[in-house]
């Protein structure tokens, strides 16, 4: 088994989690490595950290591409395994798009309804593959493709 697959498992524990409990999802990691002793692995936090600091953003874009669901209907589990891939499409140049819609896909199909599979892997499908959409993020910070969806001040939006 790939060891990104098992870290990958792991952050998708922790945002479950903290949603669920309400608590921010890196809390829920400093809980786990007191109650064990054992370090979580850097892939592991990295996500984790990264999904909490554009969690507003990426339920933003999820919402925007979910046709007729908003982020709060959805189950908490897909809801948390929609976050966790979107931020790496967004942002983990080094997961390969299809590497993140796959293991989302797979973690739907596992951990969740018969028809979660599909819901989240048409969301995905869409967040990957629309221009305007793909590789960049809410705040005008570079994305995957180095472009911005919130232009700097005074630009035309897309020129970023």
């Amino acid at each position: 088994m790939n060891p990104r697959h098992a870290d990958r498992r792991r952050a998708l524990d922790a945002l479950y989690q903290a949603d669920v409990m309400g608590i921010r999802p890196t809390a829920v990691l400093e809980q786990w490595r007191e109650a064990t002793g054992e370090a979580v692995a850097t892939f592991t936090r990295e996500l984790v950290a990264g999904v909490e600091e554009y969690q507003e953003d990426l339920d933003i874009l999820i919402g925007e591409t979910a046709h007729d669901w908003t982020v709060d209907r959805m189950a908490a589990v897909d809801r948390a395994i929609l976050r966790l891939a979107t931020y790496e499409l967004m942002f983990r140049t080094d997961t390969p798009v299809a590497v993140a819609i796959d293991e989302a896909v797979d973690a739907a199909k596992e951990l969740s309804t018969k028809d979660s599979g599909r819901f989240v892997n048409g969301v995905l499908g869409r967040i990957a593959t629309e221009p305007d959409v793909a590789g960049r993020d809410r705040q005008g910070k570079p994305g995957r493709d180095g472009t911005t969806l919130v232009p700097d001040e005074g630009e035309p939006e897309g020129s970023g």
